[in-house]
């Protein structure tokens, strides 16, 4: 499966690798590489490949889960997907409450204690998911842990989960796609360790 949807996502561009030419993220690190995994939904083939993979992970790390909750924006179609093949509720949570009507941080019905897994589409440093774990902890339900499409495998978010006691998974990483790059041909040797290095130090890698 990891190696499948890490093709997936270099076949349809949702991730670009580019060493020569750095993209620049918000936060201003210099980055060899550029996630979007709306693009996904755009492709029928492979945004059921991403809903059936959802359900698979859910069924096999968190048998007990009674609802999906998307990360909005990114995560909340893969949840609704997902949601509606297990047959499981769903709701959205935005990393902060609405400051009109409701004020509510959750859209959606979601019982006090319901055991529920986080949808993301990926997972960088770890702190925007954490977010909607602590404020979901807040409105009342159990989390079971997180579930995303790609993670860049940064020892930021591994530390970051470890200290919310909150487990992740991903349908791809970091390392699977750079092996599956260079077994593909879309990256060299050369290439490769630029890449890899990156991931070690993003905070100033290019600087």
């Amino acid at each position: 499966m990891a190696v499948k949807m890490a093709e997936n996502l270099l076949k349809v561009r949702a991730v670009i690798l580019r060493p020569e030419e750095p993209f620049t993220w918000a936060s201003g690190w210099k980055s060899p590489i550029y996630c979007d995994n709306r693009v996904l939904l755009s492709y029928p083939e492979i945004r059921n490949f991403v809903r059936d993979s959802f359900a698979n992970l859910v069924s096999k790390k968190f048998p007990e889960a009674k609802a999906l909750v998307g990360v909005a924006t990114a995560g909340i179609a893969h949840a609704a997907l997902a949601a509606d093949r297990m047959n499981l509720p769903m709701a959205y949570a935005r990393s902060q409450a609405k400051d009109h009507g409701t004020k509510s941080m959750v859209e959606g019905r979601l019982e006090k204690n319901t055991p529920v897994v986080v949808i993301e589409d990926l997972i960088s440093t770890g702190k925007s998911s954490l977010e909607i774990v602590r404020g979901l902890k807040d409105y009342g339900v159990t989390i079971l842990g997180v579930a995303g499409i790609f993670s860049y495998d940064f020892v930021q978010a591994v530390d970051a989960f470890e200290a919310e006691n909150t487990v992740f998974y991903t349908l791809t990483d970091y390392h699977v796609l750079l092996e599956t790059a260079l077994y593909i041909n879309y990256i060299n040797d050369k290439q490769l360790e630029v890449l890899k290095k990156w991931r070690v130090a993003p905070d100033i890698w290019g600087k």
